[in-house]
């Protein structure tokens, strides 16, 4: 299964702000974007001279594009005149989370295409558990029923542990205060010390894994989703039966969750580093 159909591709760079609808770009909107995108990527004020610069454009454009912005609310200037983001992009920032769900989306990855070929599901963490608030049930059986409103142990599920990787320094102690951790097979993490380094694993490679955690003969791979603020919000996961594993499949299916956390990442607004 490939994540290749229409709706499953992040809107286009190729087709920015300043698209009529007939397709061609209004070239002073192309250029107020760039302004934006650039104060945002630099994260600190920058003299109308540098924007210039690094956009490669004419002064007397940038200052006609900034002094525009400024008045609009969508620039601000910094003590020393730089320029910086200005507040009316949370208005915009407000509207975009409103109209986003992360359920939604997850839905729409297949909605004009065929069923995966492996079970997926969608999780969110609550407490030490996961939630899963999607699922897309695969043409494969599998012989574990998922549905919506399912809870499961975060520190042994591969959804769970994705999210888990990206919780704040202390949080783990928090959430999972005795020790052993609980195990539903004879495998799975015992102690914190050993789920620690499944998660800095997880933080390295870009995924997780429960091998037979959450049910014998079930192995599950799942990647962390993130918003545009840049917290792990949700986290995506396939379910692969053990017994009938075929040579590179795991790789295969490594992609596919790693892609489509990528895909519902950016329709969250996560930044490019964090997709």
């Amino acid at each position: 299964m490939t994540l290749s159909s229409p709706t499953a591709q992040p809107p286009s760079r190729a087709e920015p702000a300043g698209a009529d609808a007939t397709g061609a770009r209004v070239p002073a909107v192309v250029r107020a974007v760039a302004v934006m995108d650039l104060l945002a990527r630099e994260r600190q004020p920058l003299s109308m001279a540098r924007v210039a610069h690094q956009l490669a454009l004419p002064k007397s454009s940038v200052h006609g594009l900034c002094n525009t912005l400024l008045s609009a609310g969508y620039l601000r200037r910094a003590s020393d005149g730089a320029m910086q983001i200005g507040p009316a992009v949370m208005a915009l920032a407000e509207a975009f989370i409103a109209s986003t769900s992360v359920a939604s989306e997850f839905d729409r990855l297949w909605q004009q295409g065929h069923a995966p070929e492996e079970t997926l599901i969608l999780s969110v963490l609550n407490g030490a558990e996961v939630i899963y608030v999607a699922v897309r049930h695969g043409s494969r059986p599998l012989g574990l029923a998922f549905h919506v409103g399912m809870r499961l142990p975060a520190h042994l599920s591969a959804t769970g542990k994705s999210l888990l990787a990206h919780q704040p320094p202390g949080r783990l102690a928090a959430l999972l205060p005795a020790e052993p951790l609980p195990r539903l097979t004879a495998r799975g993490p015992e102690t914190r010390a050993a789920l620690e380094a499944e998660l800095a694993d997880c933080r390295a490679q870009g995924y997780s894994v429960d091998d037979e955690g959450i049910r014998e003969g079930v192995v599950a791979l799942a990647a962390p989703i993130f918003d545009a603020s840049g917290q792990a919000v949700a986290a995506v996961g396939v379910c692969l039966n053990k017994a009938v594993l075929g040579a590179g499949q795991m790789d295969r299916q490594k992609q596919v969750v790693q892609e489509a956390a990528r895909t519902l990442s950016r329709r969250l607004g996560a930044r490019p580093a964090e997709a």
